[in-house]
């Protein structure tokens, strides 16, 4: 038969080991449990036992297990769109208008940003949305429908003024606002297709009016050009006729003069024109052409 013989200081010496060894892991994993990174585009908000103690910037930090605490806050642009943000304009049409906002956090102002809101989220929900629906019904019911439709880049202006006024000093940069669509009721929709259509048939008209009247101008302004060319050349037919008859007519007067101022005047023309020649046959008692003896 055998004894087995216990160690009672055996036995807490290996207890004592044991928890040793696993306070110590439980120590490293709390050492590298307080390893965090922040990446690029967020910045940190650190808490020590709840209270604000200062910010990290992107990269590698470590904070005190249990006692640390870091909140993310986004600084980077972002992009909210708001649907069927119903509106009414200044002649009663009622409107569905889709507007998105874009934004980001003020980075210097993070702190702020969780004291007041908690996070970029609840700064979106308590400042840029109530400034957007209330603002918008504002500007849009200062507009006509048609207005509002043909005068878009205006109210978009004066839609963001309005907001940026509103959000003016809030911990946020507000970069833009866009309306993306204004959808009025079908009724109203069909009403302005109809008058466009009709403008459009007036406006061709016009214009064919218009082409129709150049025409006129242009058939008169022929007529006229030949008129005036036959007119032209008419008169210039009867100026010519006319010169030439008072050219003959001075000619006659002045053979008139001459013949009686100088009665020999014909009988020396004709002696001019005489080629020397005597009639071969003469009739009895008749005298020789161009010979006056009596001269």
């Amino acid at each position: 038969m055998s004894t087995i013989i216990t160690q009672p200081g055996r036995g807490r010496r290996l207890l004592t080991r044991v928890a040793i060894g696993a306070g110590v892991i439980v120590v490293l994993i709390s050492l590298f449990d307080g390893f965090y990174t922040i990446d690029q585009g967020d910045i940190g908000v650190q808490l020590r036992n709840g209270a604000v103690t200062g910010t990290a910037e992107p990269g590698f930090h470590w904070q005190v297990p249990v006692i640390d605490s870091v909140r993310i806050i986004s600084v980077r642009t972002q992009k909210d769109t708001y649907e069927q943000v119903q509106s009414y304009s200044k002649d009663i049409q009622a409107a569905d208008l889709r507007i998105s906002v874009t934004y980001h956090a003020d980075p210097s102002r993070v702190v702020e940003i969780y004291s007041e809101y908690g996070s970029v989220e609840g700064l979106v929900d308590r400042v840029i949305s109530p400034a957007l629906y209330n603002e918008t019904k504002i500007v849009f019911g200062s507009f006509n429908a048609a207005t509002a439709i043909a005068e878009r880049g205006r109210l978009v202006a004066e839609i963001e003024a309005a907001i940026r006024a509103k959000v003016q000093g809030e911990p946020l940069v507000l970069e833009s606002v866009q309306v993306e669509d204004i959808a009025f009721s079908e009724v109203f929709e069909n009403s302005v297709e109809q008058r466009m259509l009709a403008e459009v048939e007036v406006a061709k008209l016009k214009q064919n009016l218009e082409r129709e009247k150049v025409q006129a101008d242009i058939v008169r302004t022929q007529a006229e050009g030949k008129a005036d060319s036959t007119r032209s050349q008419a008169q210039a037919e009867a100026d010519a006729i006319r010169i030439k008859g008072e050219a003959e007519a001075a000619a006659i007067k002045a053979r008139g003069d001459a013949l009686r101022d100088n009665p020999n005047l014909v009988q020396l023309i004709l002696a001019e024109a005489w080629n020397g020649q005597l009639p071969t046959t003469m009739v009895p008692g008749s005298t020789v052409p161009f010979l006056n003896l009596e001269q």
